[in-house]
C-alpha cells in the first residue's frame, strides 16, 4: 500500500503575507534570525500582529545551518512563553530550527505528563528563500557542533500547518544565495524523481519543479527584481518539498549533508557540486551499467521532457549531466570540492568518517542504487578533483 501526504494549508502569490492578520492564536512565538530582523521582514509582520492586537515573543538567534545549542536555547525560550501559535520567518535554518524546537517541546511535555500528545501549537512556516522546502516537509537538519556532523531529523510533528509563499520577501535575497538555494531546490526534485519511493504523484510534482528551476533560476539569478520568475521558484521550491517528502532523496542530499557538517559548506552549493556525479553514478556511467539501469532511463526522461538531446539513454543521461554543469557555470558555482579551497590533505583524513555518516544518513535509504561505505569513498574522491 502507497501513500501520498498533502500536509500544510498553502498561502501564495503577491501580498499572501497579508494571512498573518487572520491568525486566531493570541500568543506567538516568532523563531527567525538577525538578517530577517536587520531587513524589516520581521517588522512586517509584528506590525500586523500588533494591529490585530496579538502578544508575541521573537527568537532571532538562528544561525546558518543551526546548532544544537541554538536549538536548546530556543527551547527554553518557547517552553517559557507556551505559545499557541509558532511562527518560523527565514531561509531553511529558521525553520528547520522551529521544527526542532516544537518536536522537543512536545516531547518533553509528553515526559513529563506521561500522555501521547494530543495537540501542539499552530506552525507556520514563512519561507524567505526559494531551496529547502522545508515549509511543506517534516524534515529538519540541525547541526552537533562538537562532532562535526549534521543530523536530518524526520517525524510527523514537524509538518507545518500552513506555509506562506510570498515572493516579494525573496527579493533581497542575493544572487550567490538564489543559486545555492535553486539549485537545492533542482537536487530534491530529481532525488525525488528516481528515488526507490517514487510514485505516479511525487513524479507530477517533481517534473512540474524541474521544469520551472531550468526555466527560472538563471533569470533569478541575474534579474533578481523579476519577480515573476521568482514567484515561479518560490512555488518549484514548495512542490519539489512536496515530492521528495513523499518520496524521499538520496545520496546526494547524505553527502552534502556530511560536507557540509565537516566542512562548512552552504547545503545549496554542496549538492550542486555533487549533482552531475552523483547523476553518472546512479545511473551507471562508471560502471558501464547505463544501459540496464532504471535510475539512468528516469534521468533520460528528464532530459526528454525538457527538450535535451536523447537519442539513447546514455545519452539522455549526459544530456541531463551537461546542462547541469552549464547551469552551475554560468551562476559561478565551483564544478568540484577542490575549487571550494578544502585542504586536500584534511579532505582525505575525512573520507572514511564522511563516508560513514554518508551511509548512515537518513536520506541513503531513497537512492535508487544500493551504495557501500567504499562506494561512497571513491565518489567522494571523484568530487573533489571533478575526475574518475
Amino acid at each position: 500500500m502507497k501513500q501520498f501526504l498533502l500536509g500544510p494549508k498553502l498561502y501564495y502569490g503577491t501580498d499572501s503575507l497579508d494571512y498573518v492578520r487572520k491568525i486566531e492564536a493570541d500568543k506567538i512565538f516568532i523563531v527567525t534570525d538577525e538578517m530577517m530582523v536587520k531587513i524589516g521582514i520581521v517588522e512586517k509582520i509584528t506590525k500586523m500582529l500588533s494591529e490585530e492586537k496579538k502578544s508575541y515573543a521573537i527568537f532571532s538567534e538562528v544561525e546558518p545551518d543551526p546548532s544544537l545549542e541554538t536549538v536548546e536555547k530556543g527551547l527554553t525560550l518557547l517552553v517559557k512563553e507556551q505559545p499557541s501559535c509558532i511562527i518560523a520567518v527565514g531561509g531553511g535554518s529558521p525553520i528547520d530550527a522551529a521544527k526542532a524546537m516544537l518536536l522537543l517541546a512536545i516531547r518533553v511535555q509528553e515526559r513529563i505528563s506521561g500522555e501521547t500528545c494530543r495537540g501542539k501549537p499552530q506552525f507556520i512556516a514563512i519561507p524567505t528563500t526559494s531551496g529547502t522546502g522545508s515549509e511543506v516537509t517534516s524534515y529538519a537538519v540541525v547541526t552537533d557542533k562538537s562532532n562535526c556532523t549534521k543530523i536530518p531529523l524526520s517525524d510527523p510533528l514537524m509538518y507545518p500547518d500552513i506555509a506562506i509563499l510570498d515572493e516579494g520577501l525573496t527579493k533581497t535575497v542575493p544572487p550567490s544565495v538564489s543559486a545555492d538555494t535553486g539549485m537545492d531546490v533542482l537536487t530534491h526534485a530529481i532525488e525525488a524523481y528516481v528515488s526507490k519511493q517514487a510514485t505516479d504523484i511525487t513524479d507530477m510534482y517533481a517534473e512540474k519543479a524541474i521544469k520551472d528551476v531550468f526555466k527560472n533560476l538563471l533569470k533569478v539569478y541575474r534579474f533578481g527584481e523579476d519577480l515573476e520568475a521568482r514567484g515561479k521558484l518560490h512555488v518549484a521550491s514548495c512542490i519539489a518539498g512536496i515530492s521528495f517528502t513523499n518520496a524521499a532523496l538520496g545520496i546526494n542530499h547524505s553527502l552534502a549533508h556530511t560536507l557540509g557538517g565537516r566542512f562548512h559548506m552552504p547545503h545549496g552549493r554542496s549538492n550542486a557540486i555533487l549533482l552531475p556525479y552523483v547523476i553518472a553514478y546512479n545511473a551507471g556511467l562508471f560502471d558501464g551499467s547505463v544501459e540496464t539501469s532504471k535510475a539512468a532511463k528516469k534521468y533520460a526522461s528528464i532530459s526528454f521532457m525538457l527538450g535535451f538531446p536523447c537519442g539513447s539513454t546514455e545519452e539522455g543521461v549526459k544530456s541531463l549531466i551537461t546542462h547541469i554543469v552549464e547551469l552551475n557555470k554560468k551562476m559561478g558555482i565551483p564544478l568540484h570540492l577542490q575549487e571550494c579551497n578544502i585542504d586536500e590533505g584534511e579532505f582525505e583524513k575525512a573520507l572514511s568518517d564522511m563516508a560513514c555518516s554518508a551511509l548512515h544518513d537518513i536520506c541513503t535509504t531513497g537512492n535508487p542504487k544500493d551504495v557501500t561505505e567504499e562506494d561512497l569513498k571513491q565518489l567522494l574522491k571523484v568530487v573533489y578533483k571533478g575526475t574518475s
